[in-house]
């Protein structure tokens, strides 16, 4: 079926699914569009959500998901009449690599090609394959997937911030900085745009996603600029059990000196460092701020460490902004932590940043603007909004097909070509 060949179900809504794959986990939604075909304005809730992980009694990931699709319409909470009402399923796949910069449907090829990149994102790749496979199982090949890729949004990040100064053979074979969160990045640049009031092409923002996973955009004009997250999801901030990024001397000096391998090396970056690595206690940011109130020392020195390398990661995104009109929080952390957000805009209140301290330690209730009345800068508290994001890229396409997908690689390298890339002197 092609995109000219989607149409939308005659008489009744348009039902997507959203397959959300974590590291652990799935979250799973499924949202209704109206008749008309006119998306909201704001995120709808969803029609239906759940979660879903693969247990310790031994029951697979592709048994979860399937017993977690099969629910929509069997069991108690039912909100469908059969897998026949499902129209399209939408995937956040982490990392698309060189090949993809858009929204694509979900073909043989393009499964390949995730695949290829599971090395570079060893915790979600392979997890989004297996919601496709399990979505394909129960719903058929006729009901479109579409892959909503993370790395998408930046990909008009300027050459000076995405290529790594290493030797120019890494650029020849796509060793750069693709950046993820970009889904969530796009929708809370676009989600303050409209709360302001003013045009997104106007606008400088800093964009902070604080979960488990951390990264900092520079946004400008609606597009990423720079972003902290690189090659693969290890770098930049620290991280719930993410080190971010370290001297790169030190994985080279654990494999002489103590024998590390690859994968203890992998291990030890991914799952044993970052909030959890340096507490000792968890990657969870509010049982670190519970152990501080007990006392514990290191508990206080990972939130301070943390503090430290994001409050330096946002000073180091205004460079390629010329400044910032905007500073959006969003993610788990970002959303609910009052203290983080306040002890972060001290440290930049040299940007001209002043928190009302009544609306940042208000309950969560809604998007809202947090800062006080005189800041030079606005900052804003937005929920994420991946699913309805990812929902909205598959309801695009059976209301405006887009234009032939371009790959990220059409437009990158542009660079100085070898034989001009000499320089003189010392």
């Amino acid at each position: 079926m092609a995109f000219r060949d989607l149409q939308k179900p005659r008489g009744r809504p348009i039902n997507i699914l959203v397959l959300n794959a974590g590291s652990s986990s799935y979250k799973s939604c499924l949202y209704r569009l109206p008749k008309g075909g006119v998306l909201p304005t704001d995120a709808p809730r969803p029609q239906w959500e759940r979660q879903s992980s693969a247990d310790a009694d031994g029951t697979t990931r592709a048994e979860s998901l399937r017993a977690l699709i099969g629910s929509l319409w069997s069991g108690p909470g039912a909100v469908i009449g059969g897998p026949g009402e499902i129209d399209a399923v939408g995937h956040r796949v982490v990392h698309g690599g060189a090949d993809f910069r858009d929204t694509v449907r979900i073909t043989p090829e393009v499964k390949a090609a995730i695949r290829d990149l599971c090395d570079l994102a060893p915790a979600h790749n392979p997890a989004a394959l297996d919601g496709i496979d399990a979505a394909q199982a129960l719903l058929g090949e006729t009901v479109p997937q579409f892959a909503v890729f993370d790395t998408a949004f930046h990909r008009d990040i300027p050459n000076a911030a995405a290529v790594y100064p290493g030797p120019y053979d890494w650029v020849e074979q796509g060793i750069r900085r693709y950046g993820f969160h970009g889904i969530n990045h796009q929708y809370v640049a676009d989600r303050a745009a409209r709360l302001l009031g003013r045009p997104l092409a106007n606008l400088r923002m800093v964009s902070c996603h604080l979960g488990n996973g951390c990264s900092l955009a520079a946004i400008r004009n609606g597009k990423s600029v720079d972003t902290t997250m690189g090659f693969t999801p290890m770098e930049g901030l620290m991280m719930g059990s993410r080190s971010g990024s370290v001297d790169p001397g030190i994985p080279l000096y654990l494999m002489r000196r103590h024998g590390y391998d690859a994968e203890k090396l992998d291990r030890m970056l991914n799952r044993e460092s970052g909030l959890k690595g340096i507490s000792g206690i968890s990657e969870d940011m509010r049982e670190i701020a519970a152990a501080r109130v007990r006392g514990d020392a290191r508990a206080q020195l990972a939130f301070d460490i943390y503090v430290h390398r994001l409050s330096a990661g946002i000073a180091a995104m205004v460079p390629s902004l010329g400044g910032v009109d905007a500073l959006i929080f969003t993610g788990g952390v970002g959303e609910h932590d009052a203290e983080l957000r306040n002890v972060v805009c001290e440290r930049l209140s040299f940007l001209g940043i002043q928190l009302s301290a009544e609306q940042n330690e208000a309950a969560p209730a809604g998007d809202r603007n947090i800062a006080a009345t005189g800041s030079a800068v606005g900052v804003w508290v937005i929920r994420a909004e991946e699913d309805w994001a990812i929902a909205g890229e598959c309801a695009a396409f059976f209301l405006a097909p887009p234009s032939p997908v371009r790959k990220v690689a059409d437009d990158f390298p542009t660079l100085v070509p070898r034989s001009q890339g000499k320089g003189t002197g010392g």
